[in-house]
C-alpha cells in the first residue's frame, strides 16, 4: 500500500511540476509565436494562438527600419563593461575584507546591502545632478558608473560568502612556497571560488541588462538608448504596433535565457560553495 501511495504521490508531483512549467513558458512561446504570425492577425485575431501565416517581416522591420541592433549593442558595451569592471573591483574587496577585515568586514558587507533599501527613483535626481557635474550626461560611460555604484556593493556581499570558504591553510601553504599576497590571490584563491564569481558576474550582467530607469532619465540621444528604453519607445502615443513590439521582445529576451540555461549549472554550483561557510 505504501508504494502504491507513493506512486500516486510521484505522479501528483510530476503533473503540478508539468502544470506549472507550461504556465511559466506559455507567455514566452506566445510571445514568439505572436512575432511570426501574419501582417494584421494579431488585431483581426488577437486571441488565435497558432497563426494562418507566418512572416519575419517584423523582425526585418524592427533590425533594418528602427535600428534595434545598435541598442543591443548599447546594451552589450553597458553590460559586459559594468560585469568586468564590478567582478573585479568586489572580487578584491570582498578578498580583502574576508583575510584582512574580518569583523569589521562583517558590518561593511551589512552595510553595503543597505544600498539596495532605498528605491532606485529616490537616488534618481542625485545621479543625475552628479553625473551632469561631472560633464557625463547623456554618455554611456555615465551610466555605466552609475551601474557601478549598486553593481559593486551587491557583488561584494555575494562574494564575501564564497571567499569565506576558502580554507586559509591554502594560501599559507602557497606564502611558503614563495608567493606573494598576488600571486596567492590570483593563482590559488580566485580558481577555487570561480564558480561563485562566474555566478556573481551572470546575476550582475543580467541586472544592467534589463536596467530601465535611469537609462530612461540619462540617456536622451536614441543612438545611446538601451534595449530597455527602446523596447518600451516602441509603444507610441497612439498606435502600438504589436508585431514590432512582439519581435523586439523576442530579439531582448532570447538570447539571455539561452545564455542563462546554458551557464544554469554554474549557477547552482557557485551559489551551493558560497552558501557553505
Amino acid at each position: 500500500m505504501k508504494k502504491k501511495s507513493n506512486f500516486y504521490l510521484d505522479i501528483g508531483a510530476h503533473l503540478v511540476l508539468i502544470i506549472a512549467t507550461i504556465v511559466a513558458i506559455f507567455p514566452l512561446v506566445w510571445i514568439i509565436i505572436s512575432s511570426i504570425k501574419g501582417k494584421g492577425e494579431l488585431t483581426q485575431f488577437p486571441t488565435r494562438f497558432w497563426p494562418q501565416t507566418f512572416t519575419l517581416d517584423y523582425f526585418t522591420h524592427v533590425i533594418n527600419d528602427l535600428h534595434f541592433v545598435d541598442n543591443i549593442r548599447n546594451s552589450l558595451v553597458i553590460s559586459l563593461s559594468t560585469t568586468v569592471i564590478a567582478t573585479i573591483i568586489s572580487s578584491m574587496a570582498a578578498y580583502g575584507i574576508v583575510r584582512f577585515f574580518p569583523k569589521l568586514g562583517a558590518i561593511m558587507s551589512r552595510l553595503l546591502v543597505t544600498t539596495y533599501i532605498f528605491p532606485p527613483i529616490l537616488l534618481a535626481i542625485p545621479y543625475s545632478i552628479a553625473i551632469a557635474k561631472a560633464g557625463l550626461g547623456n554618455s554611456i560611460i555615465g551610466l555605466i558608473i552609475i551601474y557601478l555604484s549598486f553593481s559593486v556593493p551587491y557583488a561584494v556581499w555575494l562574494l564575501v560568502g564564497f571567499f569565506q570558504t576558502v580554507p586559509i591553510g591554502i594560501e599559507e601553504a602557497a606564502r611558503i612556497d614563495g608567493a606573494n599576497k598576488f600571486v596567492t590571490f590570483y593563482k590559488v584563491v580566485l580558481p577555487i571560488v570561480a564558480p561563485g564569481i562566474v555566478a556573481t558576474a551572470i546575476y550582475t550582467f543580467i541586472n544592467a541588462w534589463n536596467e530601465f530607469l535611469y537609462a530612461l532619465i540619462l540617456i536622451n540621444d536614441t543612438s545611446k538608448m538601451t534595449v530597455a528604453v527602446a523596447l518600451r519607445s516602441l509603444n507610441g502615443s497612439e498606435v502600438l504596433d504589436w508585431g514590432d513590439m512582439m519581435a523586439a521582445s523576442v530579439i531582448v529576451v532570447l538570447p539571455s535565457i539561452i545564455f542563462f540555461s546554458i551557464i544554469q549549472n554554474k549557477i547552482a554550483s557557485g551559489l551551493s560553495e558560497g552558501s557553505v561557510k
